[in-house]
This record gives structure tokens, C-alpha cells and sequence, in this order.
């Protein structure tokens, strides 16, 4: 899905919460970041995904850019959400004329929207590990309309939407930009304001991938509900300010709550993993999102699934001038960072 011609890009996450910005420069020595930054958006303009006041939105990636000095127009974004089905398939060995036809055959068993009412795109993963006459394809499905939606805010900006790319794919790009091949089972997880993505890589090869309804958002609501504040304030509250309108036990007893169901809704996406992988174990959890942070998430997390629990950094094997960025902050925030720097090293012919 591409809608530009150069391939230096910004890499640009829309989250419901934040957005977030990365732009990397590219050498034959080495990869280095240009430029980077984060800004809040009001409560309210993005819900699950879906926009809903798109002039503010607008507004605030105009001043996203003006803010941190980004000159380049030309962005790669990412979706996710309910409304975006992907899905490992099996289909004969063809060639490639006939297979988007069969494709679309396929995708009409696996998509819960209508046909006509999607955009479908597909990757050959290689020969089936089961049947040499068989090949596996990760069959992507979105809604024409969240694509409208967003093609139309990101142009509203004064921006070139140049790749539209997925969550989860754009998690996996620069986990693999980062850190070393292996032969592992390692699941990817980033838990945002609204929504936890979820990729298992196998062999380094995406093999499951699921989006659900939850994130740090229900921090903020559960603490709504007990002190009846305003959602600002209840972020605040969320990260240790307004300490006087809750308790710390309170506030430690609503993280618990929420970080459990987390963990409940991450060990049933795992379980149908082993159902169809008896014989293999995840062994490492790379999470990324706001939630990263919360250290008891982490401690939960291992103790539920018997596997490493660590945090990606997503500035780990790029270049970072010191004199120009604050490493220090960018350490902090590196787990939200992940999908915009994913999406940073993208260019407009990669398929």
C-alpha cells in the first residue's frame, strides 16, 4: 500500500494516548537517528483505534513535527485493532499469477467482514513444513475504511502517507534491526493505551498473531471510578502526581488488578500457540507499549508463563548523538518508541 516515490521516511505511530515520531538516517556504515519525539493527545480524539475528532489529531501531528524540527513529509504509519485480521494460511504451490486469485478464494474463510469491504495483502513464507507440495502465506486483512481514515488525517497534517504498514509487523521489524537471530520461540508484546499486540516469532518467523481491547487506559478508568476524577488527572495519578486524590495502596491495588488481566489474556494467546506447537516453549517475552514499564506486569508475567521477561530497546543498534538527544529520557521511554522506530526503517519499495 504505497502512496509516495522516496524512500527516506518518518516513521510515524497514531496511537489513542501519544504519537510518537522517529526519523533515521541511513549510511553504508551505520544507521543514526535524526530525529525523534513524542506529544499527547487529548482523551477522547482516537478510541480503539478509531478516530474520531481528526482536525485535532491533525493539529497535534502538525505540531508534533514543528516541535522536534522534522522537515520530511513523507511518513510510514501502522494500524491495528480489531479491524485488521492476520493470518498464517496453507494453499498449493503456484505461481504467483494464480495465487492472488486463490488468496482472495481463501481470505473469504478467515475474514469476518465482508470481502468487498477489505483490503487484502499477502507474504509467501516459504515452503509447508508438513506438505513439499504446500506453501504457508501471512494473508493480511484491513477495512478499507480505517485506511481511508487514517490515509485522510495523516493528509490533513500536510503529510505524504508513503507505507501503511501493521502493529505488529512494524514490533517485529525493529526487534530483528536490534537484536541477534536465534533459534528461539520468542513472543512480542506491546501493550498501548487501548489495545495489547501480540506476535510469536518461530525460527525468527511469525507463526501467531492476535490484537486484543486491553491497555493501560484501564488503569485510568478504574481510578475514574474510585476517585472520580477527570482522565488527565487520572494519568497523572497513574504515573505517582496528584498523590493527595488516592492512596498508594489503592493505587497499587488497581495496577494489580489490571497488570493480572494482562497476564491472563497474554497466557491464553500462548496456550493456543502450544496447542498447535505441543513440542515447542516460548522462551523469552520482549514487551514494548507504556505498560513495559510496570515492573509488576514483568514479575507477573514470567511467573505465569515459566519464560525470560525483558523490555526492548529500540535505540539499542542505532546511532545516538548524545549532544543532541537526551539519552536519558529516550532510555526511559524506549518500550513506547518501538513501532515508530519500527516503522523509521521502513522504505517505500520494501514489500
Amino acid at each position: 500500500m504505497l502512496f509516495g516515490k522516496t524512500s527516506h521516511l518518518v516513521g510515524l505511530d497514531i496511537g489513542s494516548r501519544t504519537l510518537k515520531a522517529a526519523e533515521i538516517i541511513e549510511t553504508k556504515e551505520s544507521r543514526s537517528l535524526k530525529s525523534f519525539g513524542m506529544l499527547d493527545i487529548t482523551s477522547g480524539t482516537i478510541e480503539d483505534a478509531v478516530i474520531k475528532d481528526a482536525e485535532t489529531v491533525a493539529d497535534s501531528l502538525r505540531q508534533l513535527f514543528k516541535e522536534n524540527k522534522i522537515e520530511t513529509n513523507n511518513v510510514a504509519i501502522s494500524i491495528g485493532g480489531l479491524s485488521v485480521i492476520v493470518k498464517k494460511i496453507t494453499v498449493q504451490t503456484m505461481p504467483d499469477d494464480q495465487l492472488q486469485e486463490a488468496i482472495n478464494f481463501e481470505a473469504e474463510q478467515y475474514i469476518p467482514f465482508d470481502i468487498s469491504d477489505v483490503n487484502i495483502d499477502y507474504q509467501i513464507l516459504g515452503e509447508s513444513e508438513n506438505n513439499s507440495d504446500q506453501m504457508d502465506v501471512l494473508l493480511v486483512a484491513v477495512k478499507k475504511n480505517m485506511i481511508n481514515d487514517y490515509v485522510n488525517l495523516v493528509q490533513m497534517a500536510g503529510l505524504n502517507p508513503c507505507v501503511i504498514d501493521i502493529d505488529a509487523f512494524a514490533l517485529q521489524n525493529i526487534f530483528e534491526a536490534n537484536y541477534d537471530v536465534t533459534d528461539e520461540n520468542i513472543a512480542l508484546v506491546d501493550i498501548g493505551a487501548c489495545k495489547t499486540s501480540l506476535n510469536i516469532l518461530k525460527s525468527n518467523s511469525s507463526v501467531f498473531m492476535r490484537d486484543v481491547s486491553l491497555g493501560c487506559n484501564m488503569i485510568n478508568r478504574k481510578i475514574i471510578s474510585l476517585v472520580d476524577c477527570s482522565f488527565e488527572e487520572a494519568e497523572q495519578i497513574k504515573h505517582n502526581e496528584l498523590t493527595d486524590k488516592i492512596s498508594a495502596e489503592d493505587l497499587r491495588e488497581i495496577v494489580s488488578s489490571v497488570v493480572s488481566d494482562w497476564c491472563t489474556e497474554i497466557k491464553r494467546a500462548l496456550d493456543f500457540f502450544y496447542s498447535a506447537y505441543p513440542d515447542d516453549q516460548i522462551t523469552k517475552i520482549v514487551l514494548s507499549g507504556g505498560g513495559a514499564s510496570i515492573k509488576e506486569f514483568h514479575q507477573l508475567l514470567a511467573l505465569e508463563t515459566l519464560s525470560e521477561v525483558e523490555t526492548i530497546n529500540p535505540f539499542k543498534n542505532f546511532e545516538v548523538n548524545s549532544k543532541r538527544f537526551d539519552t536519558s529520557y529516550l532510555e526511559k521511554i524506549a518500550p513506547q518508541a518501538a513501532i515508530c522506530m519500527g516503522l523509521a526503517i521502513r522504505k517505500v519499495d520494501d514489500k
